[in-house]
């Protein structure tokens, strides 16, 4: 094959995924190729009623040039400086907060500091470090100032929306710069007999609509990546039994809260994301554990407001493709795999691998070395969240059928060497920290009570009256600082709420 640019990229299946893929190719490929083609059917409905992102999604935003507040607007968006874990821990709620817990004190992280003065007469919480978690359970937000000396300027925070008005709103983006929709359903996918590429993908309605790279976009079937290309399928459910999602929206009941909640019940867990106009909610379980009547019935007797709607059924399989690119074809969102949306990390995946795409963007040759090195990178960020995912059921102390199993099951190698490390002296390693930095899995191992053998030694090193009034006095600033925002609701009403 003639080592040539590609001219013509073919992007199978809308929602979030393709339409961000859409977006994020015309402003940064569009120069470099004649044609973007989007193609879906109007007939494949989207499956979420809600969507909750992590920090990553502004940079992505921002690399498009979209304006903040017409975003949000658009979206009905509000905003998440978190998310509140209820009924993990059956002895407390905790947060896992988009802010870490201050500067390091002499070099040394300040959860060592912590955990050294936990083991005397100090009580407080870890959480009361971060300005995010404080923030977000005082239900306060203005956005970070630009100074990083500040504690006001040591947070981040993500999005709440919804996800079919932020398909649209890219799809306008993305149409405006030249990208071209075909509306259709795809009954074929033709190969090159030569060489095993997609050749063509074929319409209802006979059309065939060719091109050099494809984007998966199609979903859970894989429509190119494992039905054309048999990519192969990695199955994690042994590690993380829930299969079933039930969603529905509801009526929003007062100010939305600036967090996503995560509520554990006896099969699963509960998601609750606020937006503008409504609030999004759903109930991953385990099907084995629980019947889809009863999950039904646990899921709309634990809503905020009244349901707008019957409960929508997902079936999923946790997991990943064993390519994400194979030959001339990329796949994106639910086509490459599928976490449950515990840290809210399908956005930061679609993210991910569109931003690897550009940096490893093919000629018509396709070097193999460009795929290997993809598929690389992808990998270790799936499994890097998978074990994070993991951790949370792994180290719940709930009862149950579907706990006692996570507590007692092996878990992945990656994962046991990172907890036998915690546990040795509160040391966190990292193999992917695109995701998730130290704080993140801190705010996780801490929540659930789980504590390190003995603290950092270096630690020791600092007289215990003068630490002790370092960490009082960062309470206090941390504290006075959040309780100095205006509220959530009165941030949105005053600078981007929506007109509808």
């Amino acid at each position: 094959m003639a080592g040539s640019a590609i001219r013509r990229i073919v992007i199978v299946g809308g929602g979030s995924a393709g339409w961000m893929a859409a977006a994020a190719l015309a402003a940064v490929v569009r120069r470099r190729v004649d044609e973007i083609v989007l193609v879906e059917s109007a007939q494949i409905g989207t499956i979420g009623v809600g969507e909750a992102t992590l920090p990553t999604l502004r940079a992505f935003n921002a690399t498009l040039g979209l304006d903040e507040v017409e975003f949000i607007r658009n979206t009905h968006a509000t905003f998440k400086l978190g998310i509140e874990f209820v009924g993990w821990n059956p002895e407390r709620a905790f947060f896992h907060g988009f802010s870490d817990f201050g500067p390091a004190i002499r070099g040394v992280s300040p959860h060592q500091a912590w955990l050294r003065m936990r083991a005397g007469t100090d009580d407080r919480s870890y959480c009361d470090h971060s300005i995010a978690s404080v923030a977000a359970k005082l239900g306060r937000f203005a956005p970070p100032v630009p100074n990083h000396e500040s504690v006001l300027g040591s947070y981040s925070y993500a999005f709440q929306f919804d996800a079919a008005s932020y398909a649209a709103y890219l799809r306008a983006f993305a149409e405006r710069r030249g990208v071209q929709r075909i509306e259709g359903r795809i009954v074929d996918v033709r190969l090159r007999a030569e060489d095993g590429y997609i050749e063509s993908v074929v319409l209802e309605e006979g059309r065939s609509v060719s091109g050099d790279l494809f984007i998966d976009c199609s979903g859970f079937v894989g429509l190119l990546i494992e039905r054309a290309l048999q990519a192969g399928f990695e199955d994690w459910s042994k590690w993380l039994p829930c299969d079933r999602a039930l969603a529905v929206p509801c009526a929003r009941n007062g100010e939305p809260t600036p967090f996503t909640r995560s509520t554990a019940h006896r099969a699963g867990w509960q998601w609750r994301i606020p937006l503008q106009h409504r609030t999004g909610n759903g109930y991953v379980f385990c099907s084995s554990a629980i019947s889809e009547d009863e999950a039904a019935g646990t899921l709309l007797a634990n809503l905020d407001g009244e349901a707008l709607g019957a409960p929508r059924l997902l079936k999923f399989t946790a997991g990943r493709r064993r390519e994400c690119w194979k030959r001339n074809c990329v796949a994106l969102g639910l086509a490459s795999g599928f976490l449950e949306p515990l840290e809210s990390t399908s956005i930061h995946l679609v993210e991910s691998g569109i931003g690897r795409l550009v940096e490893l963007f093919p000629d018509r040759g396709f070097e193999p070395k460009l795929a290997e090195e993809y598929n690389r990178l992808m990998g270790r960020s799936y499994e890097s969240i998978r074990d994070f995912i993991i951790l949370h059921y792994w180290a719940s102390r709930r009862e149950g059928e579907l706990w006692r199993y996570c507590q007692n099951m092996a878990i992945p190698d990656g994962l046991r060497h990172q907890l036998e490390l915690f546990k040795a002296r509160g040391a966190v390693a990292l193999y992917d920290s695109g995701a998730f930095a130290e704080p993140s899995w801190i705010s996780i191992y801490f929540g659930l009570g789980l504590f390190p053998r003995r603290h950092d030694p270096m630690t020791d090193m600092i007289e215990q009256a003068a630490l002790q009034r370092e960490l009082e006095r960062r309470v206090r600033i941390v504290t006075g600082a959040a309780q100095s925002l205006p509220t959530h609701g009165a941030f949105i009403d005053r600078y981007c709420q929506a007109s509808t």
